[in-house]
């Protein structure tokens, strides 16, 4: 194992480590200010969710000193050992792990629980940085392209299966990676028609959307044969593989759908789809949340002072729907803030990314923005009604030990990259 000598916090970027501070001190007041209502403990009280998260911070410190103190030539040279770990632990859940809301996604650890899904964010960033990097590595070579899919793919099925599919669709977000690395856009298009197809599928169903998918594959392919006048005599194979993938493709949707998600993520999505109104069953959360932030006006209630919070209207207020604490106590003027935080910080970290001199580093910075973009635009899209409740907390503002050290991990590493990037050619 590197360590480092002398300053271990030399060339840091200290803006990114100001924002990273005061996301994480205004989302402790807002757990507090959620958590208030439930509980007479003190504020530091590890009996009250505002005293664990309290404690995890302090850990957070820890870690992040740990992160610099290793030379950061060790996160590249381990980037696989730390993929593989993360892979084993996460089907190790199916063996050991605790079921928590129908999820096996988290290890019992006396009156504490551990999220693996968490931590294998920054060990697949650092997995795909260190692939990508390779010299040899061309993105336009096929066989590279399934590689770094399968890479990605891996935990993606694994969290699926347990099954927590907010989860696994953050790992999808390193799709805008690969483009920045030299992806053809017609692999973004394909994964947009793939999303189309989906909701189509559950609006429709399989029967239906396979009829108009054929009819529209047919017509553009005689589109090329007689109006652009392209010979079609040796591609009937690319051609017919492309109906069986577009077949199996929506029948496995349809499938993985009605058998794999639980019946709680079918009704989110109908929900968000309009195929159903629920504003006392499944929809209640999210119409809490709604009402909740609406009340906040434009400058807030003040600091515990929403009464909705206070009074406990909006479940899981502390974790998935912070920001609606935000909305209420200190209004737009407030939630606006935040979100240009959020903006500022996210766009600084593809400042840096952009900055480094080794390839490597310039991966793993864009995996990281691209990481917190996805948990930023999903959750407040959640929180508000403009996204399905999928369940994944607000980086440094959403209670839970777990993603908040999975999160400050995958940050400082790409901080020490970044202050070490005067040594890398």
């Amino acid at each position: 194992m590197k360590i480092n000598k002398g300053n271990i916090f030399k060339n840091i970027d200290w803006l990114t480590v100001l924002l990273y501070a005061i996301m994480v001190a205004f989302g402790w007041m807002n757990i507090y200010a959620a958590s208030i209502g439930d509980n007479d403990f003190s504020v530091l009280s590890l009996q009250s969710s505002q005293g664990k998260q309290m404690l995890w911070i302090g850990f957070s410190i820890v870690l992040i000193i740990f992160i610099f103190i290793l030379n950061s030539k060790f996160y590249e040279d381990f980037s696989v050992i730390f993929y593989m770990i993360s892979i084993l632990s996460l089907v190790s859940l199916f063996i050991f792990g605790k079921e928590i809301n129908g999820a096996r996604s988290w290890f019992s650890l006396g009156s504490s629980t551990l999220q693996p899904s968490e931590f294998a964010k920054f060990a697949t960033a650092l997995a795909l940085a260190k692939l990508m990097s390779d010299k040899l590595y061309d993105l336009s070579v096929f066989k590279n392209i399934v590689k770094t899919f399968a890479l990605i793919s891996i935990p993606v099925l694994l969290i699926t299966l347990q099954p927590d599919p907010g989860s696994a669709l953050v790992y999808l977000s390193l799709v805008f990676v690969l483009y920045r690395e030299g992806l053809s856009v017609t692999y973004l298009f394909i994964g947009f028609l793939a999303i189309v197809l989906f909701i189509l599928t559950l609006l429709l169903g399989s029967t239906y959307v396979t009829l108009i998918s054929y009819t529209i594959m047919t017509l553009w392919f005689l589109y090329i044969r007689y109006y652009k006048g392209k010979s079609l005599k040796f591609e009937w194979l690319k051609i017919s593989s492309t109906y069986v993938i577009v077949i199996l493709y929506i029948f496995s949707t349809s499938y993985i759908y009605n058998n794999v998600f639980k019946q709680r993520h079918r009704d989110r999505f109908s929900l968000i789809l309009g195929m159903k109104e629920d504003n006392m069953g499944i929809g209640y959360n999210t119409n809490q949340s709604i009402l909740t932030i609406r009340s906040g006006g434009l400058s807030g209630k003040g600091f515990l002072k929403g009464d909705r919070t206070q009074g406990n209207f909006v479940p899981e207020q502390g974790t998935d729907y912070i920001f609606s604490t935000i909305g209420e106590e200190w209004g737009f003027i407030g939630t606006s803030l935040v979100v240009i935080c959020y903006m500022i910080f996210i766009l600084r970290i593809v400042y840096l990314a952009e900055d480094q001199k080794s390839k490597f580093s310039r991966i793993y910075g864009y995996s990281v923005a691209s990481i917190f973009f996805f948990h930023f635009t999903i959750n407040i899209g959640m929180v508000i009604g403009l996204m399905p409740t999928i369940g994944i907390p607000l980086p440094f503002f959403s209670y839970g030990g777990s993603s908040l050290w999975g999160f400050t991990i995958l940050l400082f590493i790409f901080l020490k990259l970044d202050a070490n990037k005067k040594n890398e050619w």
